[in-house]
């Protein structure tokens, strides 16, 4: 493991997770963790996972960025003391509005939804957001809503401040760098010890574009997408089956001919 990003989301990890990938670091992100480590990560949650654990974890990864890692920063560094961490930072205001944004592109987004709700990995998402997404953010409504419900603005930025004090407090000051996207590569690479890219600094999710980006460009993401698509079909199918099965029942002509009754009974006795 080479660098851990301690950032919150909103605070340029997407950028971060481009960079890492630039740089030729296996980098994973939020739906990697999820994805592949989903049950691993349940263990570190409810603090079972030992150091040998998280290393077995992401043995050929080199680089980490958004939730859950920055919530578990201090779990993975003592697993991996050898690593560096950024802490990204951002202008509080400018911060909190791009995370309201965000959370409005989600919730608003049916895509999404109908992968959470009808996707096998839609009740794995749910418990692992509830140690994510749900401690950062505030509420995750379960299924069939799946829809994250912030903390009050002041509560939510307080965990902001409260974050990012702890981790300049705690990260041992050789090994941290706090870090704004808007500074480019040159002190990011010198931190790394790395040479700087002969290509522009790349920018990420601008105006909460991050769904359309990972449906887009993120196999993760077109993987769960798929499932959910495949998923939906085989409900389709089945509802359809078993509603011509139904009609094609002895009950079904009885529940038409009892209808049938009822309603002439009603209309005799409207008539009168």
């Amino acid at each position: 493991m080479k660098v851990i990003l301690a950032g919150y989301p909103k605070t340029g990890t997407k950028t971060m997770a481009a960079v890492f990938t630039m740089l030729g670091y296996n980098n994973y992100d939020y739906l990697e963790n999820y994805f592949y480590l989903h049950k691993e990560w349940l263990k570190i949650f409810d603090g079972s996972a030992t150091n040998e654990d998280i290393r077995k974890m992401f043995g050929d990864v080199d680089a980490l960025t958004d939730t859950p890692v920055c919530l578990y920063w201090e779990e993975l560094h003592q697993a991996f003391p050898e690593a560096k961490i950024i802490l990204t930072t951002r202008d509080e205001d400018s911060w909190y509005k791009s995370l309201m944004k965000q959370l409005e592109s989600a919730n608003s987004n049916f895509l999404l939804w109908m992968v959470c709700v009808v996707s096998p990995q839609s009740i794995l998402r749910l418990s692992y957001n509830y140690h994510t997404s749900g401690r950062f953010f505030g509420d995750l409504s379960g299924w069939p809503s799946c829809r994250l419900r912030p903390y009050h603005e002041k509560v939510q930025r307080a965990l902001y401040r409260q974050h990012n004090y702890s981790v300049m407090k705690k990260a041992p000051k050789d090994k941290l760098l706090v870090y704004n996207v808007s500074e480019g590569w040159e002190p990011l690479c010198e931190f790394l010890g790395v040479e700087i890219p002969d290509k522009p600094f790349p920018h990420k999710n601008k105006d909460a574009a991050l769904i359309k980006e990972m449906t887009e460009n993120n196999k993760v993401m077109q993987r769960i997408i798929l499932e959910g698509v495949i998923s939906l079909s085989v409900v389709t199918v089945l509802v359809g089956y078993a509603g011509y099965r139904f009609c094609e029942s002895d009950t079904c002509s009885k529940l038409v001919s009892w209808v049938s009754e009822n309603v002439n009974l009603f209309r005799k006795g409207d008539s009168i």
